[in-house]
């Protein structure tokens, strides 16, 4: 297992030089104007108040934020991690745990300030990262945030916590920002995507990001107190009667991505908004469905499993 020494790294965004930083910026911002931020491509022109999937215009909008110790390990260590919820979603996971704030819009505009604020006082707390929850829909605004705290001094790693529905195209503004990109990999089957999450291109979209995010910051590296650093981990979440294509998922992984991909195969499904009303993900899963999961991750042959 790679680690190196806490105090011997340097996060992304610092190694960048400020021209560079501004340029993603503009480019991000750029992009609101015909909206292709992520793979549905609503091209609306968010700056002048028209609204896509995700309901959200050029302003930010925060729901919540507080360190988290409920993450994966890596990411929380002793001081928990950084996290910042984010309005909005440009997923419709008709499952999502976290609805209130995904599909009612829960939360407030905040300004760029406000947000760069957030970034250094959970730094102050000593979070060891940046979490961003759901970010996809918002880069652009975190992006303008972000050059304003690393003005202030923040110098701890970013997470890109998301759904996994990602456009290579604005992953590749990312590249040389983000540290740390957790995805989920929800589903293999474009059926279940689309009934689950109204995203049939879903898995396609999925592996492509997966691999860019690969592509830039490798494996996941820790320092030598088990704390992430920089690299890729995945979230599998598995669903009653298999529907979540683990087989298939674990078998990608692998074969595509890397043996060493840190890969999160998770337990805790359990039926929230909408969920009740759609049979089989009405109810919690098995433990041999769970069981069954776990095993075709070690069966694929990944050797890095939380």
């Amino acid at each position: 297992m790679d680690k190196e020494k806490d105090k011997d790294f340097i996060p992304a965004y610092l190694k960048l030089p400020k021209k560079s930083l501004r340029e993603k910026m503009q480019s991000a911002e750029e992009i609101l104007k015909n909206c292709i931020l992520c793979p549905r491509n609503c091209k609306v022109d968010r700056t002048a108040g028209e609204l896509g999937f995700c309901k959200t215009g050029d302003k930010l909008f925060i729901a919540s934020w507080n360190p988290h110790f409920g993450e994966e390990k890596p990411l929380v260590g002793r001081h928990g991690s950084g996290t910042i919820f984010f309005t909005n979603c440009n997923l419709g996971c008709l499952f999502c745990q976290n609805w209130t704030i995904s599909h009612l819009g829960e939360g407030g505009e905040v300004s760029f300030e406000t947000l760069s604020e957030i970034m250094l006082t959970l730094q102050n707390y000593g979070c060891h990262n940046i979490n961003f929850v759901t970010p996809t829909h918002q880069v652009p605004m975190i992006l303008k945030s972000l050059e304003i705290a690393i003005d202030k001094g923040l110098k701890i790693p970013l997470v890109y916590n998301c759904g996994g529905y990602e456009s290579v195209e604005t992953l590749k503004i990312l590249d040389g920002i983000i540290d740390i990109y957790m995805p989920d990999f929800k589903y293999s089957s474009p059926e279940a995507a689309n009934k689950y999450s109204k995203a049939p291109d879903y898995p396609q979209a999925a592996k492509a990001a997966i691999k860019e995010m690969h592509r830039q910051v490798g494996d996941l590296i820790m320092d030598d107190k088990g704390v992430a650093l920089r690299g890729l981990l995945v979230r599998h979440l598995v669903l009653p009667e298999g529907l979540a294509g683990t087989e298939e998922v674990v078998k990608f992984l692998v074969a595509e991505i890397s043996p060493n991909t840190y890969t999160n195969i998770m337990a805790q499904y359990y039926p929230c908004y909408k969920a009740f009303e759609h049979p089989p993900i009405d109810r919690r899963i098995k433990d041999e469905e769970y069981r069954r999961a776990v095993k075709a991750a070690i069966d694929a042959g990944l050797k890095r499993l939380d």
